[in-house]
């Protein structure tokens, strides 16, 4: 890809998915468990712990069972989305959440400047429409607040987008920070948290609405 990316350069099949099937289906089994491992995760935890405002509401956004915030830092509400019920129902970090397959809507049902922070956690690659629903994320933040969207080399290949299984984890994070500035996002960069040599590769893009 160019050095300096636009969503011109990505080829038309970037948005396509080998299984087009209904998403819900897919996720209709919950998956009570983690999707990087223990380092990576205490990676996460801690740059959670720096970079969300403490008493701050965030926005869990294609969340599951775990948030992965660190345990002692409140905050004043934690809002959780995700595809499965009984996995969100499952997360003791969660004030409150719902169910919505954004590939279908990508609306997200909060007031506008309504956050202080949003996350993604290994889920941006699964999203047809991510710059859509970066907007949304823009759009119910408030004015300055914080967005980070993580992910490691790890995903469920037949719901990822084809332009994500055919780059690396480089590229995957000038695609994020692409995302993100065509959301309207600024200040956006990326960070290695871990670099795969003693737990999984994790990587954050991180912007200001």
């Amino acid at each position: 890809m160019p050095p300096e990316l636009t969503l011109a350069d990505l080829p038309p099949w970037s948005f396509e998915k080998e299984d087009r099937a209904d998403d819900a289906a897919f996720y209709a089994e919950a998956r009570l468990c983690t999707h990087i491992d223990d380092g990576a995760i205490a990676a996460l935890t801690e740059f959670y712990r720096g970079a969300l405002p403490e008493g701050g509401v965030v926005l869990d956004l294609m969340s599951s069972c775990v948030s992965h915030l660190p345990g002692d830092v409140a905050y004043a509400e934690v809002i959780g989305h995700g595809m499965n019920a009984e996995e969100l129902a499952a997360n003791p970090q969660l004030s409150r959440w719902f169910v919505q397959d954004l590939n279908r809507d990508p609306v997200l049902p909060l007031a506008d400047g309504s956050i202080d922070a949003a996350t993604i956690c290994v889920g941006v690659q699964y999203l047809e429409r991510p710059v859509t629903v970066l907007s949304q994320a823009r759009r119910v933040l408030r004015p300055g607040g914080f967005i980070a969207v993580s992910f490691s080399n790890r995903c469920f290949p037949t719901k990822a987008m084809a332009i994500w299984l055919g780059t690396g984890d480089r590229d995957h994070a000038r695609l994020v920070a692409l995302y993100l500035r065509e959301a309207g996002f600024t200040d956006v960069e990326a960070r290695m948290l871990a670099d795969g040599s003693r737990c999984d590769p994790l990587i954050v893009v991180t912007g200001r609405a």
